[in-house]
């Protein structure tokens, strides 16, 4: 997971028409009932009641989780839980000791009744101090009474020793004003009560529940039924405004995939942050086999937040692929205190990454040339990892250094290693198959309640496609030697080029969120702005007539102007505004990037990005 701008977080994991069946019937008696009070809520703080299932023991224990699936960090989540108490059914109290962040030992368990605790809120918590240093927060929480409740289940809720198998229902009471947006089932009718019936824990942590007054938007593609959902604190956003783009790019994801269709329902919970020091400072996303949970800036301009929206929940709906219907032993049992982590990230995050980007320029929404300069900029951030490292060791060890250190990996040469195992695939089968074929396979091989032993599924991989491909896994995934990517890429005509890039006629501008103004920051100016006589801290206010700020910069499409047209731009410069008048100048710089040469490869390249 990346905690920056461009952040994508991840793994998916299990779901099954179970669930559908436990919310239509209820649950039965042996059951972990959860009560979560979002109206009362004192301090910023959330209580949750849990009654608890009998127990023959004499000492049981109650855990939150450690870590949940997609982070890959241990973020302790019972930090954030604090006056822990335990009830026989007559309400006298049970002793209880905590024995580590996130799990407590009740006494005389077979007398237990119920727990109670308070739960804070993550966002409240974060400094924004990069990867690693505080939960990322599509993972996290959020406590704003009357406004906003982010909640991720794993957060308020936790599992008794043993007993995570059992059916959870949960009933959350809330102000008639919020809305609770979720791909649960909510059983209950009325206005400030919503029932969810799942039948194992698993199932609740990966169902994320938003409340807040309603905006969301709903489409179907394809038989699956999609909800956007937007909690804007200003409300400058909403789930109308960002819905056409998502729609466009969701439809084009499902024709890419084809039969591969492991959910009837998704909802994309979108989040925009303040990021004042109380709000969510970890942007990004984290996926969910019926969900996605998103974190971004709502200063963003509109045009820079569809576009981010694009890049991050395109890469999170791939995840319905793998991990969701292809997955190890270590997720479907995952453990949420002490984690075994699978080896294979290069294909829950990586070729899910790659497909995230392959898809656009194989249902039109890229040209080659974009698409080319996406995998060459990949080649180039690889670089910055330690090539020599196995990519199943580095998988497997997540959690620790110097492994945890390379984790970003995943999505340079993670997606690096899908594109290669595409062009084998596709060389060996001439064309007629590629790395979307080998999946539907493993799909249909494994599937969402079917799992595969970890050290099996390279020899599973070989079997379904070429020799070759299993000798590319064991070198270059496994093993240690670097990928020669020219090698492969030559296979479909393409090779390393010095290519031509249309320079931005501004530099990213700096934004000043109270005063809504736009600057330009001191670097080193593009000929557009030397024409201009544009300089860094110069205040933009009006072009060609039109004022803009931060409310309205994205109506401005600087993509449209050409070359040698006039242009007139309105600045302050040290308190004093002025008029700048010129003509628009384009200038291009050289980069190395990515170009197809060979003609005679052509069929080979059409069919590996087009077919």
């Amino acid at each position: 997971m990346k905690k920056s701008i461009i952040a994508l977080a991840f793994v998916a994991f299990l779901w099954s028409n179970t669930t559908v069946n436990a919310q239509k019937k209820g649950v039965s008696k042996q059951d972990v009932k959860v009560g979560i009070d979002l109206i009362d809520v004192k301090d910023d703080k959330v209580k949750v009641t849990v009654q608890a299932p009998k127990t023959n023991s004499d000492k049981i224990t109650y855990s939150i989780p450690k870590i949940v699936p997609g982070t890959y960090s241990e973020d302790n989540y019972g930090k954030y839980i604090e006056d822990f108490k335990a009830f026989d059914a007559k309400g006298t109290a049970l002793a209880v000791t905590k024995t580590d962040d996130n799990t407590w030992s009740i006494s005389n368990a077979k007398n237990l009744s119920k727990i109670t605790y308070l739960v804070n809120d993550t966002y409240d918590t974060e400094k924004g101090g990069g990867f690693g240093a505080d939960i990322f927060s599509p993972a996290g929480t959020n406590i704003d009474a009357g406004k906003n409740f982010m909640l991720n289940t794993h957060g308020f809720v936790g599992y008794f020793q043993d007993k995570k198998d059992l059916p959870y229902q949960v009933t959350i009471t809330h102000p008639e004003t919020l809305w609770g947006a979720t791909s649960m089932i909510d059983t209950d009718a009325s206005a400030t009560k919503d029932v969810f019936n799942t039948p194992r824990y698993a199932e609740l942590v990966e169902n994320p529940i938003m409340y807040a007054k309603p905006d969301y938007t709903s489409f179907n593609v394809n038989g699956m039924d999609i909800q956007i959902v937007v909690y804007s604190p200003s409300g400058k956003v909403t789930a109308e405004s960002i819905t056409p783009e998502m729609k466009k790019m969701m439809t084009a994801q499902k024709t890419f995939l084809g039969n591969i269709n492991s959910t009837k329902k998704y909802t994309v919970l979108l989040y925009l942050s303040t990021m004042k020091p109380d709000d969510a400072k970890g942007t990004g996303a984290l996926e969910h086999p019926t969900a996605t949970t998103v974190v971004l800036p709502e200063m963003l301009p509109l045009h820079q937040l569809q576009g981010l929206m694009k890049d991050i929940v395109s890469h999170e709906f791939f995840h319905i692929v793998t991990p969701l219907t292809i997955h190890s032993n270590e997720i479907q049992y995952f453990d949420y205190n002490a984690p075994k982590m699978s080896q294979h990230l290069w294909m829950y995050e990586g070729v899910t990454e790659y497909f995230a980007n392959l898809f656009q320029v194989n249902q039109g929404l890229i040209d080659e040339a974009d698409f080319y300069k996406l995998m060459a900029k990949k080649i180039e951030q690889s670089k910055s990892f330690v090539d020599t490292m196995s990519f199943t060791a580095m998988s497997a060890n997540v959690l620790k250094s110097p492994y945890k250190e390379q984790y970003l990996n995943v999505y340079e040469k993670g997606a690096l290693i899908g594109m290669c195992v595409d062009i084998i695939i596709r060389e060996k089968s001439n064309g007629e198959r590629g790395i979307l074929n080998l999946m539907q396979q493993l799909s249909k091989e494994y599937g969402v309640e079917k799992a595969f032993n970890d050290n099996e599924l390279f020899a599973k991989i070989t079997a379904l496609t070429y020799p070759e491909v299993g000798d590319f896994l064991r070198t270059h995934v496994s093993g240690s030697t670097p990928i020669n990517y020219e090698a492969y890429l030559s296979k479909v005509g393409v090779a390393k080029a010095v290519v031509k890039v249309r320079e931005n006629k501004f530099h990213q501008l700096t934004v000043d969120p109270e005063k809504k103004e736009l600057m330009i920051p001191d670097s080193e100016p593009t000929a557009f702005m030397k024409a201009l006589d544009l300089r860094g801290g110069d205040i933009i206010t009006t072009i060609n007539g039109t004022k803009y700020n931060l409310d309205n910069i994205s109506d401005l499409k600087t993509d449209d102007w050409k070359e040698g047209e006039p242009i007139s731009i309105t600045i302050k410069r040290e308190g004093k505004e002025q008029t700048l008048s010129g003509k628009v100048k384009i200038s291009f710089k050289e980069i190395e990037g990515l170009l197809a040469t060979d003609a005679s490869k052509s069929n080979l390249k059409n069919a590996w990005l087009k077919k």
